[in-house]
């Protein structure tokens, strides 16, 4: 269930409440029974965060956050926090609470987001779901935090559990077309245009790496176009988002061996994220052009499936010497960025779950990020950290070049075994001429365990990111 956040001017007596504080000073017994507040003083708070008092009718958080540290990472302990609390709140089935923050910092509004998306769930499966009830509202008490701000924080929450749903959802439910139809839904409601493009529109642009790496496949291609262009735009040129929508796969004839294909219907990670962002600077009614393209097909050793040694043209009218099918989320994001072209773009952004050198540099916590010469990224690495999702910027010298060249085509779709986060990136770079970032989000985007308030499964990492970028094109420019 979505946990709504809201705003309130004032706080009433036996309520479930939980107090934000960063100095014990803070707390009077206006607060906290007489009692309560001479046992906090007398705890050690140093090794307890949190103190929980129940009341038999109503219960009492007490919540201490460390001030003394840069704002981004206070902003992450406040949402840890928030999500650290989420399962004794639903012990008591609490639908309702308050949040009456009185820290310095101000940021009750990231402890309320910690709790709203450690909420979510993927059950629409289970055929015994839990019936018990859970935190359905959250009232933020702070007089210095606006309902704009409440307002932005709900629908990048909603954005992100749309990014999620679609990370989990099955390919036997959501395959290259059923996406599409997921898309106009979001359309429909944050008031978006779309365009999709069907096999015979893709085949007349000649986009030779999204045909080839659905050759396999029973199901058609498709290209959809997500378009949000205010009348009081700010900017003349759209940013765009490209999302690799490669909605499962098997590694098509280089086959994925053992578990290599676990969780492979999430390898539209970046999909999900380009979409889910648009979405919410639509519904959010952002001044900003913002596009999104997402490629989007199944990569399956089928009966007529691409083989390594194939040589496929591509949109741009650059010749690929395939040596392996499974890096295939390269060739449908390369038609992809080259179609760009047609818009002119202040900068694109591409993300992807498109290499496990990524995952394997640097884990779950963080995105490997690169870009051309043309693209500054100073906005969009503040927003990495205000939102956590953290930039690592790999290099793209130009030697790296020589690790994808063919002796039959222009390029090769696989470098060798070292630095292929870098080569999977230099070979994108092939197909920009424009300001442009590559995203890796493949250690981040699938998720073996929680981790604090990014869930099991798909984390939608991205959606986040992208939200709070444009917010921030929009800030700077007015």
């Amino acid at each position: 269930m979505l946990v709504q956040i809201n705003s309130i001017d004032t706080v009433g007596d036996k309520i479930d409440r939980i107090i934000l504080i960063d100095n014990i000073d803070t707390l009077t017994n206006n607060n906290i029974s007489d009692n309560e507040l001479q046992f906090i003083k007398e705890a050690d708070v140093k090794k307890s965060k949190l103190f929980h008092f129940n009341n038999f009718d109503f219960q009492t958080f007490v919540c201490f956050i460390k001030k003394d540290a840069v704002s981004h990472i206070v902003k992450e302990e406040f949402r840890k926090q928030g999500a650290s609390i989420l399962g004794q709140l639903n012990s008591f089935k609490l639908e309702n609470v308050i949040i009456e923050d009185y820290s310095s910092s101000n940021y009750g509004l990231y402890f309320a987001e910690g709790i709203a998306l450690t909420a979510y769930k993927f059950d629409k499966y289970k055929t015994d779901k839990e019936e018990d009830k859970t935190l359905s509202n959250i009232f933020l008490f702070n007089k210095d935090i606006s309902p704009a701000d409440i307002d932005l924080m709900n629908i990048s929450i909603e954005a992100t559990y749309w990014g999620r749903n679609l990370l989990n959802e099955p390919q036997s439910t959501l395959d290259a077309q059923t996406i599409t139809q997921e898309f106009k839904l979001m359309s429909e409601i944050a008031g978006f245009k779309l365009e999709v493009f069907n096999l015979s529109k893709i085949e007349s642009l000649k986009m030779g790496g999204l045909l080839a790496v659905n050759q396999g496949s029973v199901i058609p291609p498709s290209f959809s176009i997500l378009e949000w262009k205010p009348e009081n735009a700010i900017n003349k040129k759209p940013y765009i988002f490209v999302g690799k929508g490669v909605v499962y796969d098997t590694g098509g004839v280089n086959i994925k061996t053992g578990d290599f294909m676990t969780n492979m219907h999430m390898d539209m990670g970046g999909a999900a994220a380009a979409s889910s962002a648009l979405y919410a600077v639509a519904k959010a009614q952002l001044p900003v052009h913002v596009v999104a393209i997402i490629p989007a097909t199944d990569n399956r050793p089928g009966q007529n499936a691409y083989t390594p040694g194939d040589i496929i043209t591509m949109h741009s009218g650059k010749t690929v010497e395939v040596l392996n099918t499974d890096a295939e989320g390269r060739l449908i994001l390369a038609d992809a960025l080259s179609y760009a072209k047609n818009y002119n773009p202040e900068m694109v952004i591409d993300l992807a779950t498109l290499t496990g050198a990524a995952a394997r540099a640097i884990g779950k916590y963080g995105v490997v990020a690169m870009k051309n010469e043309e693209a500054n990224i100073n906005l969009l690495n503040e927003s990495s950290n205000n939102v956590y999702e953290r930039l690592v910027e790999f290099p793209m010298w130009d030697e790296y070049d020589e690790m994808i060249k063919s002796d039959v085509a222009d390029l090769k779709n696989l470098g060798g075994a070292e630095g292929g986060a870098i080569t999977a990136g230099k070979f994108l770079q092939h197909f920009v001429d424009y300001p442009w970032v590559h995203l890796d989000i493949a250690g981040p985007a699938m998720l073996s365990a929680n981790d604090s308030y990014r869930t099991k499964g798909g984390s939608g990492v991205g959606t986040r990111l992208l939200f709070d970028f444009i917010q921030n094109i929009a800030k700077k420019k007015n």
